[in-house]
């Protein structure tokens, strides 16, 4: 008996864009407490840089053909304070965003960039949690409605368990398993450096050479 190959979500793509999300770091607010909230309270903003990398299939190679094409990458104002340790992260202050545009003045490019196409992200409820969040907060879905659905997403997250089970999900620890220089991510996270590394942890898992397996990180 003949074995089907397994078909991929982008199997039949040419175009996927990898994204990346910074936040302030505060906690999103629940469904029922937003529902609760007094009538006119806004609620506060999360997302604060957006970062992406489109990969375009221009013919087969080691990579299936994938070659990185266009970035996009934008700070937005979330009129909201930023959580000491999120600066740490990222080092992102409130005085580097002052002028910065609020997320609806970027929503349009943002939506122009992405397109139809399927998106890669690392952990990637975390990406679309987030867009949906602003997307409900500028009013253009309801609280709790979906922009961005699970089934749009391909997760590196979820790969890396399926090459490496038991191992850490981190972004940091699949870059070490998978050999790639995150050198750049010592000093500060940035949306889109990780979107970069989530585009080169997703053309090593679906093509490439894993390297070593008996290698071992924390």
């Amino acid at each position: 008996m003949t074995t089907q190959p397994t078909t991929q979500p982008w199997d039949s793509a040419n175009r996927l864009v990898a994204i990346d999300i910074e936040t302030t770091g505060r906690r999103m607010p629940r469904l029922e407490d937003i529902r609760k909230a007094p009538k006119g309270l806004r609620q506060p903003g999360l997302v604060i840089e957006i970062g992406c990398l489109e990969l375009l299939r221009e013919g087969p190679d080691q990579n299936g053909g994938w070659t990185k094409g266009r970035t996009y990458e934008v700070r937005v104002n979330p009129d909201a304070p930023i959580h000491p340790d999120a600066i740490k992260v990222h080092n992102i202050r409130p005085a580097d965003l002052k002028t910065a545009p609020r997320f609806p003045q970027v929503a349009e490019d943002l939506l122009a960039f992405l397109g139809d196409d399927p998106l890669v992200a690392h952990a990637y409820e975390n990406e679309m949690d987030f867009l949906n969040y602003e997307f409900a907060r500028m009013g253009r879905i309801p609280w709790g409605g979906e922009f961005f659905a699970a089934a749009r997403f391909i997760c590196t997250k979820e790969m890396s368990h399926e090459h490496f089970p038991g191992a850490s999900g981190s972004l940091d620890a699949l870059c070490d398993r998978l050999w790639l220089d995150r050198s750049d991510r010592f000093a500060h996270h940035g949306a889109l450096l990780d979107a970069d590394l989530t585009a080169d942890a997703f053309l090593k898992m679906a093509y490439g050479d894993l390297g070593p397996r008996d290698a071992t990180f924390e």
